[in-house]
């Protein structure tokens, strides 16, 4: 399995993330992602820096289709690409249908049928074809191709989906697909939903990205109250699939939600309970050694490691970087 990093702001400030990312690239991470939620940092200036900064790691590019044109999507890849001498990935998909209310958006009934759309018409940009009504989705003329350099066709383009039959589609286009794997025992049931579409589709494999949480310290102790940021913040947009897994039902955030709701951060972090800290791989190195080896046993091709990281995001990269990765490998 191999292992990526996910870094969102919770993590420090944007030359911070920018400087964790170098380290990964040089601890020999696979991959950087960093998530393009509302309102939070922009991911595409922050992938620009990293491209430039780095010289290996392969750097994947997350969207949000309902607020981005794939159009935009399309140019800002290949510019991506270039600037990283090859070394992008893009993720299609909405992350969640919940924050688009921020916006005065409703969700899209379509979201499986536009996603799926998106992975093929992107794919078709990327070969250099015009792509006019391809889609009812895309009602393109023919004068809807890229006019600039396309170095590489072939650019991994994959489905972020949440949700069981969304995890099916996902398996059925594209390079693969992008799952939340949270809580970490859903792995199972994620790999087996995006195989059985995959199959459905003739597909013999496809990889499996998994978007998993993290935190890991020496101490153990530290590590766990170092998830209740995360998951008091984005646990209330996880779905009953993710969310049975550990016991748990969007009923149980709704507490969370109102302190949110009043502003009270602290508040929402102390409701957050040890069945919810469970959410995420946590604890000490052997303790998430032991939490990644289930998720690669389960099918996941590539951890993408994201969440708080830890209470020391640079020491968490690093125990990562020096002792899970050499053990993952092994295994």
């Amino acid at each position: 399995m191999e292992v990526g990093l996910r870094l969102i702001d919770d993590a420090g400030s944007a030359r911070s993330l920018l400087s964790l990312a170098v380290l990964a690239d040089e601890l020999g991470f696979d991959s950087v992602w960093y998530p393009h939620d509302s309102f939070r940092l922009n991911s595409w200036p922050l992938l620009g820096a990293t491209a430039v900064h780095t010289s290996r790691i392969r750097l994947g590019m997350r969207t949000n289709l309902a607020t981005c044109d794939l159009s935009e999507i399309a140019s800002a890849a290949v510019t991506l690409d270039i600037l990283s001498s090859g070394r992008a990935m893009v993720g299609l998909g909405t992350h969640t249908t919940k924050m688009l209310s921020w916006i005065g958006l409703k969700a899209d009934d379509d979201v499986i049928e536009r996603s799926r759309d998106s992975v093929l018409v992107l794919e078709k940009l990327l070969r250099g074809e015009r792509v006019a009504d391809v889609s009812r989705f895309f009602p393109w003329t023919d004068e809807a191709f890229l006019r600039c350099e396309v170095p590489r066709p072939d650019l991994p383009v994959y489905m972020a989906p949440f949700g069981a039959e969304y995890m099916r589609v996902s398996g059925t286009v594209g390079a693969g697909s992008l799952p939340m794997v949270t809580p970490p025992s859903s792995a199972p049931d994620v790999v087996r939903l995006v195989r059985e579409g995959a199959e459905s589709a003739g597909r013999a494999d496809v990889e499996i990205v998994g978007f998993l949480w993290i935190s890991v310290a020496d101490d153990r102790d530290e590590a766990l109250r170092c998830v209740d940021d995360v998951v008091a913040y984005f646990g209330v947009y996880l779905d009953d699939f993710a969310l049975a897994h550990v016991g748990l039902c969007q009923q149980d955030f709704a507490e969370i939600r109102a302190a949110l709701d009043r502003g009270d951060k602290e508040a929402a972090r102390r409701l957050v309970t040890p069945p919810m800290r469970r959410l995420a791989v946590a604890g000490t190195v052997e303790d998430c050694l032991e939490q990644l080896a289930e998720v690669a046993a389960a099918g996941v091709t590539h951890a993408s490691l994201g969440g708080p990281l830890g209470p020391d995001p640079g020491r968490a990269v690093r125990l990562i970087g020096e002792k899970i990765l050499p053990e993952l490998a092994r295994t």
